[in-house]
C-alpha cells in the first residue's frame, strides 16, 4: 500500500516537473524568437487587432460601470472625513494602480485567452500543426510567436482604456450626479497621481499580465489533447490558471513596487 502511494506520488512529481521544463523551454524559445516574430509585423499587427479589438466592448463596458462603483463607494467613504474633493485622486490611484491592469488583466484572460487556447487546441486536433512541421515550417515561429506578442502589446493598451474610461464613470456619477466641485475633482487627480510611480507601475503590470496570460494560453492550447473534450478541457484550464497567475503577481509586483 506504501509502495503503491510512493510510486504514484514519485510519477506526478516527475510528471509535474516535465510539464515545467516543456513550458521554460516554450518559454525561452518564444523569447528566443522575438526578433524574427517582429520582423514580420504584419502578423503581429493582425493578433493585436485580433485580440484587443474584439475585447474593447467588454473593457468598456467593465471599466464604465467600475467607474461608477467607485465614484459612490468612494465618494460616500470620503464624505465621512470631509475629503469629498479628493475622489477624483481615489478613483485615479485605485484605477491606475490596481484595477485597471488586474480587472483588464482577468477580462483578457476570459475572452482573449480562452480563445487562443480553443484556436491552438483545434489546430492540434486538426493536425495542422503538424502539418506545419511537415512542411519543415516551426509552428512556434509561424503560429505561437505573432500571437505571443499580439497579446502582450494589446492588453497594456486594454488596461489603459480601462482606466481612462474608469475615470470617466467615477467624473460622470462625482460631479454630474452627487455634485463634486469639477475643479477639485481634476486638480486632486492631476496633483496627487505620479506619472512614473502609479502610472508607470500599471503599465509595467499590465506588460507582465499580458506577458503571463498569452503564455499560458498559448501552452494550454499547444498541448492540449486532440479531441473535443481534451480543447474543453483546455480551454477551461487556461482561464482559470491564468486568473489565479494575475491575482498571485499582482500581489508580487505591488510588494516590489511599494518597498522600493
Amino acid at each position: 500500500m506504501i509502495s503503491n502511494m510512493l510510486g504514484a506520488l514519485g510519477a506526478s512529481t516527475r510528471q509535474m516537473l516535465a510539464d515545467w521544463g516543456f513550458a521554460a523551454r516554450l518559454f525561452f524559445k518564444l523569447m528566443g524568437m522575438s526578433g524574427a516574430a517582429l520582423k514580420r509585423f504584419g502578423l503581429v499587427r493582425d493578433q493585436v487587432h485580433f485580440l484587443g479589438n474584439y475585447s474593447l466592448a467588454i473593457i468598456t463596458v467593465s471599466g464604465l460601470f467600475v467607474g461608477f462603483v467607485l465614484g459612490l463607494q468612494g465618494y460616500y467613504t470620503l464624505q465621512r472625513y470631509g475629503s469629498a474633493e479628493a475622489l477624483g485622486l481615489l478613483v485615479a490611484l485605485s484605477l491606475v494602480r490596481e484595477l485597471g491592469p488586474v480587472v483588464a488583466a482577468l477580462l483578457f484572460a476570459g475572452r482573449a485567452g480562452a480563445s487562443l487556447t480553443a484556436e491552438i487546441g483545434l489546430m492540434r486536433a486538426g493536425e495542422q500543426l503538424t502539418a506545419l512541421e511537415m512542411m519543415a515550417v516551426d509552428p512556434v515561429q509561424r503560429i505561437l510567436a505573432p500571437r505571443f506578442w499580439g497579446g502582450i502589446i494589446a492588453l497594456p493598451l486594454l488596461a489603459a482604456v480601462f482606466s481612462a474610461v474608469g475615470i470617466l464613470g467615477g467624473y460622470v456619477v462625482g460631479v454630474l450626479l452627487i455634485g463634486v466641485d469639477s475643479g477639485a475633482f481634476w486638480s486632486q487627480m492631476q496633483g496627487g497621481v505620479d506619472v512614473f510611480k502609479d502610472v508607470g507601475n500599471g503599465i509595467v503590470k499590465s506588460v507582465v499580465f499580458g506577458l503571463a496570460v498569452t503564455f499560458i494560453a498559448l501552452l494550454q492550447g499547444y498541448v492540449a489533447k486532440p479531441t473535443p473534450e481534451g480543447v474543453a478541457s483546455a480551454t477551461t484550464r487556461s482561464v482559470v490558471v491564468s486568473s489565479l497567475s494575475v491575482l498571485g503577481l499582482d500581489f508580487i509586483l505591488t510588494a516590489m513596487m511599494f518597498s522600493i
